[in-house]
């Protein structure tokens, strides 16, 4: 039988819940670029605009939610964690939508077509950062486990084990984004012009998606080392 740890039982409404369901929205924010980016490969217009919609309500609901757990945050008088590592824990997770929304403003303010010959290494690389995203969020979903313990023990080593592939997923990003940073460069070659400076913009932006979910496992790591 599984022994609950009473720090849980009086801790009272966990915020790790909200924390989970915030993370939740910013994956599912995520996840539109994929609909994003087939749109602009199929040179549909319209529906590049309604997904772009759809990520800022998302990111506007993730919004809320934070807004809500800042709020209770504040007013408890007791919590087994540090209440700054839980919030920094939190404007990260929220950094991460915030990236996501600036691809999408770009690519459908630049009116951007991806060149062809890109068009399988762009999806790769989107993909990539979606799976740091992912592992992002998976990670999160531990935090009720680790409570449950008294963040100790095979908990927080599952953990620190899924922070590690999480810096993998991150690096691997990182390489990609430079190969696709090069390619796009020597694809047109001549002046920079504003579509490829743009795109430029969008691929760096993209690779912030990755490096903003390795910062939340560094939020995680704080966490269960005090």
């Amino acid at each position: 039988m599984r022994t609950i740890n009473p720090l849980a039982s009086l801790f009272g409404k966990s915020p790790f819940g909200p924390l989970r369901e915030h993370m939740k929205l910013v994956s599912e924010c995520a996840s539109l670029m994929i609909p994003l980016f087939e749109a602009v490969a199929e040179g549909e217009r319209e529906r590049v605009e309604d997904t772009k919609q759809k990520n800022f309500q998302l990111e506007k609901d993730a919004d809320e939610v934070k807004n809500e757990i800042r709020v209770n945050l504040h007013r408890r008088l007791f919590l087994p964690v540090d209440r700054g590592d839980l919030l920094r824990l939190l404007k990260t997770q929220d950094s991460i939508a915030d990236r996501v929304q600036d691809v999408a403003a770009l690519v459908v303010m630049g009116k951007l077509s991806i060149p062809e010959s890109q068009n399988e290494s762009l999806m790769s690389f989107v993909n990539l950062n979606l799976d740091a995203t992912r592992q992002c969020a998976d990670i999160i979903s531990q935090l009720d486990d680790l409570l449950e313990v008294g963040f100790r023990g095979k908990a927080v080593e599952r953990v620190e084990e899924m922070v590690k592939q999480l810096s993998k997923i991150e690096t691997t990003s990182d390489d990609a984004g430079l190969e696709l940073t090069s390619a796009f460069l020597e694809d047109e070659p001549g002046p920079l012009t504003v579509s490829k400076l743009l795109w430029l913009d969008v691929i760096r932006k993209l690779g912030n998606i990755a490096d903003k979910a390795e910062n939340v496992g560094d939020c995680m790591r704080l966490l269960i080392a005090r």
